[in-house]
């Protein structure tokens, strides 16, 4: 493949082996959100591209080596990705970095995160015994259960963690045996482009990893129904999510879909009793909601604080936002990137609008910042973004923004959070700040949320699973569960002494 930072590679869809432009000759110019100039030129593939890498997996699978490669063997080569992906962690991360606007040290840990991904999946299925016996009663029966792979698997992956959110669908389907057609983000495909030449460089036969770079409508929409994928993987937005889950249903693959969050951080003020704990529950809500200008599907959107210490808390949590240094990801100092499209920012600065019409008090940001040497005037920036007097009436409270807004609701008692932090229809994540360790399982507990963090926001564990409840989706990532997913489950009843039932006279 041509170099792919350079604007004149275009040769970015591989299929069974090879690097190609698209069929119909098409291409994309990939746009650094920073200043909002092309940097890459990338395939823009359709419905025939999407077909003929699909027939490499599928020939990949069922006449290729790779899913019957022992489970040792494709753990080592998983392994293999992991060192490449540390080797080049600078080059890696800072493309991350300009790909989705992004710091470079936000890019330098996702690299971090996918090589442990890679690593995780390897010595998951190293360490596997090669099937559950199952006791039939009789000594002259053998009855095991087995893992096989799913077959061809199909990934969707989002924009605002393209490599990341990659290797968790990627690292688990090579690590049972499966093949793959990734397509990426069609505005930030850059370093999934990059992890397959990493695979092939670590050993992976020709076939087994696909990708096609293009728009979701087409290349996306194909692989949801082609008839001969066995399994769709989708992360982004609760409307492509049910697309792609409508699209599957009359070929009965399997689905799994990670969609979108709203999700609470919610503030007991035992938590803030002493100097330090209300220092940290106000930089964690701060990391909470501007992470990468809080363009993260578990992002702590939602601060719901207890009203004794609301006053107090959210004063410094602007006065903090008010600080944060925005600019280009690659510049030295800069602590927040830009939005990863005008589209995106046109996005924020209606819900920005919205909550204000309905009521809500602005705290800090609410706008463009001024440009300056570290902010282009074309780069999609917008301010770190504080609305007090929130409530659940509101768009802003209740729809995903994806951007750096934090809204603030308040509560008396402890029921009230936990009916404050569940009046969602999304499930994916929350965090519980209190001093009070049986108050913090309790709530926990109580909490619909797929993972909830107790004074805490936004680790992950590859041991863990990730998933949601209600509209956040279904299905699990990393983990076992991560690796269940794709697999399909077999028993063989072996009988060592067959002999004639007679059910049947003749």
């Amino acid at each position: 493949m041509a170099e792919s930072t350079e604007l004149q590679a275009s040769q970015t869809i591989h299929a069974g082996g090879k690097w190609r432009a698209a069929v119909s000759g098409a291409t994309r110019e990939i746009i650094d959100p920073a200043d909002a100039v092309p940097f890459a030129l990338v395939a823009e593939g359709d419905e025939k591209d999407t077909d003929l890498a699909v027939a490499a997996a599928r020939q990949a699978f069922d006449e290729g080596d790779w899913p019957h490669t022992p489970a040792v063997e494709r753990a080592a080569l998983l392994r293999r990705v992991a060192d490449l992906l540390v080797r080049d962690r600078e080059k890696l991360g800072r493309l991350e970095a300009r790909d989705a606007g992004k710091t470079v040290e936000e890019g330098r840990v996702d690299i971090d995160c996918v090589a442990d991904a890679f690593r995780y999946f390897a010595d998951l299925v190293a360490a596997e015994a090669p099937g559950r016996v199952v006791d039939a009663g009789s000594p002259d029966i053998h009855s095991v259960v087995v893992h096989e792979p799913v077959g061809v698997c199909a990934m969707i992956t989002p924009w605002n963690y393209p490599l990341l959110q990659a290797s968790w669908k990627i690292a688990p389907a090579l690590a049972a045996g499966n093949t793959f057609v990734v397509k990426p983000s069609e505005i930030t495909p850059m370093t999934t482009v990059a992890l397959i030449d990493l695979l092939v460089e670590a050993g992976l036969p020709a076939g087994v990893a696909n990708i096609v770079t293009g728009p979701g409508h087409t290349v996306g929409a194909r692989l949801s129904e082609h008839p001969d994928v066995d399994l769709i993987s989708f992360t982004g937005g609760l409307v492509s999510g049910t697309k792609v889950a409508q699209a599957a249903a009359p070929t009965v693959k399997k689905v799994a879909l990670e969609l979108g969050g709203k999700n609470p951080n919610v503030v007991f003020a035992d938590a803030c009793a002493t100097e330090e704990g209300f220092d940290t529950a106000v930089d964690q809500a701060l990391n909470a909601a501007f992470i990468h200008s809080g363009q993260v599907c578990s992002a702590g959107a939602r601060l719901i604080v207890e009203e004794s210490v609301r006053d107090r808390f959210v004063a410094e949590l602007a006065r903090r936002a008010g600080k944060i240094r925005l600019g280009r990801g690659t510049e030295d100092g800069v602590e927040c990137g830009p939005l990863v499209s005008e589209q995106q920012r046109a996005k924020v600065e209606m819900y920005v609008e919205s909550a204000l019409q309905e009521g809500a008090v602005l705290r800090c940001g609410g706008k463009r910042p001024e440009p300056s040497p570290q902010r282009p005037e074309n780069g999609y920036f917008y301010e770190p973004t504080v609305l007090d007097h929130c409530h659940r009436e509101m768009r802003v409270v209740r729809e995903e923004v994806f951007g750096p807004v934090l809204t603030v609701e308040t509560f008396r008692t402890e029921d009230e959070a936990v009916a404050l932090a569940n009046d969602t229809e999304y499930g994916l994540a929350g965090g519980v700040w209190t001093a009070d360790p049986g108050r913090a399982r309790r709530v926990a507990g109580r909490l619909r949320h797929g993972t909830v963090w107790i004074n805490d926001f936004h680790p992950y564990l590859p041991q863990a699973e990730w998933g949601g409840f209600g509209k956040s989706g279904v299905g699990r990532e990393l983990g076992p569960a991560g690796l269940a997913e794709y697999r399909e489950t077999k028993h063989v009843y072996q009988n060592l002494a067959p002999k004639p039932v007679r059910w049947f006279t003749g």
